[in-house]
């Protein structure tokens, strides 16, 4: 496994142990809310804990994303490995010289309490790999698409500017970024109406509203506890589950 390839590669050696891993999860499957990234991350430093090894939090991970991509073949990307790695609020940096240059991205700590209110809402009967929905859009990035490849120009550029927003406080100009995000999502995936009454549901009442991951699950912002209380009753007419997520410093 990684693990043990890292610590062959860095000339770690591994006491002769024996260990035996078991894990249970209360998050919803397959709806982009990155339950299986965070068990392969649990699991990862319940290893470097019992065998005493210290690996740096963005190589962790590196180590995260490759034992999905290389030892299960499942297609992922380094956004969530590197949130679970850090934990709290991160800006993420993955630009192509810096990632050739050092193997990862610039991932800046940003302080949470910087957070506006945020919810989590999800739809369990809309589970789907994250290899489904990706699948045709990552062949076309791969081929150059400029439609595709702007796209993801363009994204890199709305988390610039909500990183700007979010140490200014500027909460109006982080929730507009929050719902371009996803209008220029829709411009190039084919989105389901479950996931766009999500969406539509959320911004109708006055909240701002993406993808969590990649569908099944939508995170957002809103203004106060009355309208947090409006989304509730409106997601929970519709089958949608919300979530307030305790912030902690």
């Amino acid at each position: 496994m990684r693990f043990s390839d890292y610590c062959l590669e860095q000339g770690i050696l591994l006491e002769d142990r024996n260990f035996t891993i078991e894990y249970e999860s209360t998050i919803p499957q397959r709806l982009g809310l990155g339950g299986s990234s965070a068990i392969i991350t649990a699991a990862l430093r319940a290893l470097m804990q019992y065998f005493r090894v210290e690996i740096p939090l963005p190589v962790q991970a590196n180590l995260v994303l490759e034992t999905e991509t290389r030892e299960l073949g499942v297609p992922a990307g380094l956004q969530d490995r590197v949130i679970q790695a850090y934990e709290g609020v991160v800006y993420m940096d993955f630009s192509r010289d810096v990632m050739t240059r050092q193997g990862y991205g610039n991932y800046e700590p940003l302080d949470p309490a910087l957070l506006s209110n945020v919810y989590l809402a999800y739809r369990t009967s809309l589970s789907e790999g994250t290899e489904v929905f990706h699948h045709n859009v990552r062949e076309r990035f791969n081929a150059g698409d400029p439609v595709v490849v702007g796209a993801m120009k363009e994204w890199a550029g709305y988390a610039a500017q909500a990183r700007e927003a979010l140490v200014a406080r500027d909460y109006r100009k982080l929730g507009e970024l929050i719902n371009a995000n996803f209008d220029l999502r829709a411009k190039i995936y084919k989105i389901s109406d479950g996931n766009l009454e999500m969406i539509h549901t959320s911004r109708r009442l006055g909240a701002t509203s993406n993808f969590a991951g990649s569908g099944g699950a939508i995170v957002g912002t809103y203004q106060d506890d009355e309208m947090y209380n409006k989304l509730a009753a409106e997601f929970a007419r519709i089958g949608v589950g919300i979530v307030k997520p305790k912030v902690l410093p």
